[in-house]
């Protein structure tokens, strides 16, 4: 907290709640935001643990649905609080408590994801997105009254989420064919508001942070599928099943998470992001990066069932469960992150490398051939470095950022 801002606290000690400076230095995650991510972390694993179930059990079409639709409203929630909070991350005690309702609606999210799966049951699941999004209402109110020059798009937000959540509350009584025809509608119009309220006047916002806030939940996510590392070898030391062979696929398991960390964090993140558009492409297509990290946990443990014999999948469509969600990865963070700063040949390899990846089902020992070649990449990556393109579009001081305001507004 600056000095000016804690000095100017009202007899409520709440602090204005002001834009902060996109070029403020040192901007990093806050122990809040950590704390934040943490709820996400139960989400995250329950979601995948549904699926794993759904998918060995046969269950594709109905468990990737479900799986879909819970891992957006996980998503959105996430992400609609971590662009706000990087355009206003006010710490004081307000703002702590109404981000510990956000954190509490993630958990009676969580409660409402094997419900989801289980019966199609919308109930509990919504109640905890409504939860977690009327605390990002009211963030947005208080923005509004803080700052006038900003309270079209703060307003534009506030009613728009509201707007939202009295949508998904009338769903609930739908059921079978009707409920999935409107769903990807109310889908269409939460991402929509956001483009809606930027286009009134945008917030600023700070690079540095907004893509390390990304990365940190990328590692969470990553972090589920070093779980199924784990749980492979825990299987082997039973010895109830081949070791051998579930200790290869921990190891595989193991490089293959890592290569897709050092492929994510290869390009300059922050250089992605500037403009409204690149801004939206960049946190929209998060969705299937998130998502396809989401589900490699799975993926690893319907092949631990496979080995087992515990799955009705067979060996072909177990690995598709793997792969799919390997190649989707690459394929996001190639798109949104580092196409532009990658030399032709790095461009030509990376997603000719995500293609062959999702062929690899066909082929003998998939997991091992998904593993080589994510190392050729990785190799691709280290012998062509970055091209810089130097200043980030968004790498632009306050001072900037308002002059380039007035002049839209004039």
């Amino acid at each position: 907290m600056t000095t000016e801002s804690a000095g100017s606290r009202t007899r409520l000690r709440l602090a204005p709640m002001r834009p902060r400076d996109p070029s403020e230095p040192g901007r990093s995650a806050s122990t809040l935001e950590l704390f934040f991510d943490l709820v996400f972390v139960v989400a995250v694993s329950i979601a995948s643990v549904q699926l794993h179930e759904a998918l060995t059990e046969a269950h594709v079409v109905d468990g990737l649905v479900s799986y879909a639709l819970i891992f957006f409203a996980i998503w959105w929630a996430w992400m609609n609080f971590t662009w706000f909070a990087t355009s206003f991350g006010t710490d004081d005690w307000l703002y702590r408590l109404l981000t510990i309702v956000q954190m509490a609606g993630v958990l009676i999210l969580a409660a409402g994801i094997q419900p989801l799966f289980a019966d199609g049951d919308f109930t509990l699941a919504v109640a905890g997105y409504v939860v977690m999004r009327v605390g990002l209402v009211a963030q947005w109110i208080r923005a509004s009254i803080s700052n006038p020059d900003l309270r079209r798009t703060t307003l534009t937000y506030a009613v728009g989420v509201t707007v939202m959540q009295i949508l998904w509350i009338a769903t609930l009584p739908l059921e079978g064919t009707a409920r999935y025809v409107v769903v990807p509608l109310l889908v269409a119009g939460e991402i929509s508001v956001p483009v809606i309220a930027e286009r009134q006047r945008a917030l600023p916002w700070h690079p540095h942070h907004i893509t390390e806030r990304y990365g940190l939940f990328t590692l969470i996510l990553l972090g589920e599928s070093l779980l199924g590392s784990s749980n492979a070898i825990i299987e082997g030391l039973r010895g109830e099943h081949d070791l051998v062979q579930l200790v290869s696929v921990a190891v595989l398991t193991l490089v293959s998470t890592a290569a897709l960390w050092w492929i994510y964090f290869w390009p300059p993140h922050h250089e992605s992001i500037g403009s409204l558009g690149r801004s939206v492409r960049y946190g929209y297509t998060h969705y299937f990066v998130f998502a396809a990290a989401g589900a490699l946990s799975a993926g690893i443990e319907v092949e631990l069932d496979v080995i087992n014999g515990d799955s009705k999948l067979s060996d072909v469509a177990a690995a598709f469960t793997f792969t799919v969600p390997v190649a989707v990865f690459i394929l996001g963070i190639w798109w949104i992150a580092m196409c532009d700063f990658a030399d032709r040949f790095t461009n030509i390899v990376i997603p000719a490398g995500a293609a062959l990846i999702l062929l690899d089902p066909i082929v003998p020992l998939p997991f091992a051939i998904t593993s080589v070649v994510l190392v050729v990449m990785l190799v691709v990556l280290v012998v062509h470095p970055t091209v810089q393109r130097g200043q980030g579009e968004g790498d632009r001081p306050l001072v900037q950022y308002e002059r380039e305001q007035r002049g839209l507004n004039e």
